[in-house]
């Protein structure tokens, strides 16, 4: 059985996606990351397209990378009698990468509307510009653009097209499904027909457009392929690129293949968030083996089973990939969610069914208000801790005034005053902001900084209103929920009432509260009490 090699085009055909742009620095750190984790192939971008990917080239040079094996992207030459003037293979070659990925039409479709070219031309174009680069002495892996659907129209044109790149001297064939139109059924079938006509090594390169780029992707390796292409989160051109994210764990965990580097998959959902973050995008909660939702549990009859073993409601342990197992606290959950919660938290509930029956109750019924502790932790937890005992809150507000002035020059003008209660000391203090809530968290920080200089570090990382009701208009009551960061660990927290600054108000002072308890526990020391 042939090992599966891993081919990460996320620096290349994941930066198409949209909202995604990479700078050189970016792009060089992503490199080291993948290498760090053993992808086998780095499709680092196409040399020939901006002078950010020339100058990748030029810098991954300097990496003493372990694992990994650079390679640069791009296109068969535009026409058959001009291969060695190509500035584009040229571009390729001056790249100095080990292999090379060149994709070519292997649709009529494309190669007579795109290309203008006969039958014959498509083939010599494909023959001659892998002969080319090969000469170069470099590895080529050909892909083979529309292979799924240019096969579909016309099977006999499809395969001319890869035997083409196979006779030239390609070590892989890779066949795309570029509109990520197909089915497993259909990658499976039509992979069984190629891979008889075809002699060396067969890759699989799935687009997501039907939800079905991971699926296509394990169906054409069930079926022989021995490189599979994809990104990390699965970004890429709309609808995105099969995710590796979940065809890795897949492979090695459910269909127990082989790869060329061992994988240590305890890394793998640390890469997925460390791509995320230096794209600047939020990662997806929701993914498979790497999303903060992919072991949590919520219903309490799921969580009473978890508690008695896991693999009832887990597919594989979370630790197996880096991630956590994790209890929500909702409307739905029982007494085994509040126990496992505070357990988590150090708090022993197990004699204390009576209070967890009542605490669950009174979550119920907050919840049934507009509450939402499933995102908003470090809130609960003081709900719990205060229903123990075992806090009270560092400070209190008094009284609030929040003014706002606009008009129609574009003068904007926000401003809070503030009467915060420190242990009986009262600090009337004001200050403005950039918009209401902005006021009210400068002037609540100004007032409590004398006391507890402590939290000038934390940060207002996001901040969501939700209005509740659709049959109350501006009556409504809002919920808002607030993350916060002291820019290594992150909390969430909430407030509710139809007054959006009260209830702003209420998170706010949830956040810094539970900063503080959080660092006197830390120290050992009693929290100071109102």
């Amino acid at each position: 059985m042939k090992k599966i090699e891993v081919f990460d085009t996320t620096l290349r055909d994941g930066t198409q996606g949209e909202g995604i742009n990479l700078s050189l620095r970016d792009k060089l750190a992503i490199t080291e990351r993948l290498d760090d984790f053993g992808i086998d192939i780095i499709e680092g971008g196409w040399p020939g397209s901006n002078p950010k990917d020339e100058e990748y080239f030029l810098q991954v040079k300097k990496i003493n990378l372990k694992n990994s094996r650079i390679c640069a992207f791009g296109s068969t030459a535009r026409f058959p009698n001009k291969i060695s003037s190509d500035n584009n293979l040229n571009k390729l070659l001056l790249a100095e990468t080990p292999c090379i990925s060149i994709f070519g039409k292997s649709w009529r479709f494309h190669s007579e509307k795109s290309l203008g070219l006969t039958d014959e031309e498509n083939e010599l174009l494909i023959y001659k510009s892998v002969e080319f680069l090969r000469e170069g002495g470099r590895e080529i892996i050909f892909d083979a653009e529309h292979f799924f659907d240019g096969f579909k129209d016309d099977p006999d044109f499809a395969i001319r097209m890869i035997k083409a790149a196979e006779t030239a001297g390609a070590s892989t064939i890779v066949l795309c499904d570029t509109n990520g139109g197909s089915t497993p059924t259909e990658v499976m079938n039509i992979m069984s027909n190629v891979i008889d006509k075809i002699n060396i090594n067969i890759g699989i390169h799935a687009h997501n457009d039907g939800e079905l780029g991971v699926a296509n992707s394990l169906s054409a390796i069930e079926k022989g392929a021995v490189q599979v292409q994809g990104t990390i989160n699965g970004i890429g051109e709309r609808c995105g690129n099969a995710n590796l994210c979940s065809i890795i764990p897949n492979l090695l965990i459910k269909m127990k293949k082989e790869t060329h580097h061992k994988y240590d998959l305890s890394k793998l959902t640390s890469l997925s968030n460390f791509v995320f973050e230096v794209m600047n995008l939020a990662p997806n909660t929701r993914a498979a083996f790497t999303g903060k939702s992919a072991f949590a549990h919520k219903g309490g009859i799921h969580v009473s089973s978890v508690l008695k073993d896991s693999k009832m409601y887990e597919h594989i342990s979370p630790t197996t990939v880096g991630n956590i197992q994790r209890v929500i606290i909702s409307d739905l959950s029982g007494q085994s969610n509040i126990r496992y919660k505070a357990k988590e938290l150090g708090i022993d509930l197990s004699g204390k069914k009576e209070f967890s029956k009542k605490f669950v109750q009174n979550i119920k019924y907050l919840e049934y208000e507009g509450f939402q502790f499933d995102g908003a932790e470090a809130s609960f937890e003081l709900l719990l801790r205060t229903e123990l005992k075992g806090y009270k809150p560092f400070f209190k507000v008094d009284y609030a005034s929040v003014k706002n002035s606009f008009d129609e020059k574009g003068l904007n003008y926000s401003e809070a005053v503030l009467k915060v209660n420190v242990s009986g000391q009262v600090e009337h203090t004001a200050s403005d902001g950039a918009g209401p809530v902005n006021a009210l968290d400068n002037a609540l920080r100004k007032a409590l900084s004398k006391f507890y200089p402590e939290i000038s570090n934390i940060k207002l990382v996001d901040y969501k209103v939700r209005v509740l009701g659709n049959k109350d208009g501006t009556k409504a009551k809002v919920r808002v929920l607030v993350e916060s960061s002291d820019g290594e660990e992150n909390w969430s927290t909430v407030g509710l009432s139809e007054n959006i600054i009260l209830a702003s108000l209420q998170a706010l002072s949830d956040s810094i509260n539970y900063r503080l308890f959080v660092l006197k526990e830390q120290v050992g020391q009693e929290a100071v009490c109102v």
